[in-house]
């Protein structure tokens, strides 16, 4: 059998996970949005822990197309401890036994729906976070880990370097596309609303930005869209004007984060998850054009107003890194290396 070509990062998350994962021993775990980027490799983690451990587990994985994810990944969908269920977020029929673990990772985060159509964005948000709240309450899960955003602090102030968890700021109501960090907020809010009706613990992971292996190179993530102008040649295209900021967490240590968050959080205190080394989006196309030889060529067709200060979308870190000793083991150069290798090696 060839090995997995992501065994060395399922080898670092085992490593800086190990003493979590016998709680899941001879249990069922059930995932909405496990098909997606965090959803493979939350899948990913758990088969590789799963047999490393000999832990007899088994995840049932909500999906809307199983046809689709065989396609994408057949080893995640044809594994034997893994079963996918077809069926809408908001609506799926609840499945039978127990599970004692329950992750929410189903999330439409395509800009271009929260653009064309921020009334169906928000009704999955919050309906598919209701109706897998319900499903949590009947199957005696003890533990809820809803992938959350940093959408919803809604823009953050340029005086603010870094945002933390306590920061009261919001979307504007009144501002359609912001749909997204809206249904966010309200899927936390259901979450404390049943944990005071339940026993269940709910975990919050606050994500932001991230790179790594599954993620799409054709959608509206700047860094996957710089990588793939990059491998095509060049230029690298900054449609902006290059001077906002942001952060990105690999996402073998998004997945510590994230198993972290669901067997160690505390209930209903919400965790930032990234990293706190910010870059403008023109830095970033320059980490990815030195990653080249010949580097590659970036044009930048936006034009910055020197009069407005850049905008930020970077998280502080310092709750998740003091309360669950979590940290970022790879940083964004050797990040990128990493998946560029991969894609050329065409074992993505």
């Amino acid at each position: 059998m060839d090995k997995n070509p992501l065994a060395d990062d399922l080898d670092h998350i085992l490593v800086h996970t190990r003493d979590l994962w016998e709680e899941l021993r001879g249990q069922r775990i059930f995932i909405t949005g496990g098909t997606g980027f965090f959803g493979c490799w939350l899948l990913e983690s758990f088969i590789w822990a799963n047999e490393k451990l000999d832990l007899d587990a088994r995840a049932t994985v909500l999906t809307r197309s199983p046809a689709a994810f065989r396609v994408k990944a057949p080893h995640l969908a044809g594994h034997k401890a893994v079963a996918l269920m077809e069926g809408d977020v908001r609506t799926f029929d609840f499945p039978a036994g127990t599970f004692s673990h329950v992750i929410h990772a189903a999330t439409e985060s395509s800009a271009k729906l929260n653009d064309e159509n921020p009334l169906l964005m928000l009704d999955t948000i919050i309906e598919g976070t209701r109706h897998t709240l319900e499903f949590t309450k009947t199957c005696g899960a003890k533990k809820f880990l809803l992938t959350s955003s940093g959408a919803v602090y809604g823009k953050q102030p340029p005086e603010l370097t870094h945002i933390p968890e306590d920061y009261t700021g919001a979307p504007d109501p009144m501002d359609p596309k912001s749909a997204y960090g809206q249904g966010k907020r309200i899927a936390e809010h259901l979450c404390a609303l049943y944990a005071q009706q339940t026993n269940i613990e709910m975990k919050i992971a606050r994500c932001f930005a991230f790179v790594g292996p599954y993620l799409p190179l054709d959608a509206h993530f700047a860094i996957g869209n710089f990588i793939r102008d990059a491998m095509n040649g060049g230029p690298i295209i900054i449609k902006g004007d290059g001077t906002p900021y942001r952060s990105y967490l690999y996402a073998a240590d998004l997945t510590i984060w994230l198993w972290t968050i669901l067997f160690k959080g505390q209930s209903c205190r919400p965790y930032n998850v990234g990293s706190d080394e910010a870059f403008s989006i023109a830095e970033v196309a320059e980490q990815v054009a030195q990653c080249f030889s010949p580097e590659s060529q970036i044009e930048i067709r936006g034009k910055a107003d020197p009069h407005k200060k850049p905008e930020g979308y970077v998280p502080s870190t310092t709750r998740a890194e003091s309360e669950l000793k979590l940290k970022e083991w790879f940083f964004l150069r050797e990040s990128i290396q990493h998946l560029i290798k991969l894609y050329q090696k065409n074992e993505l």
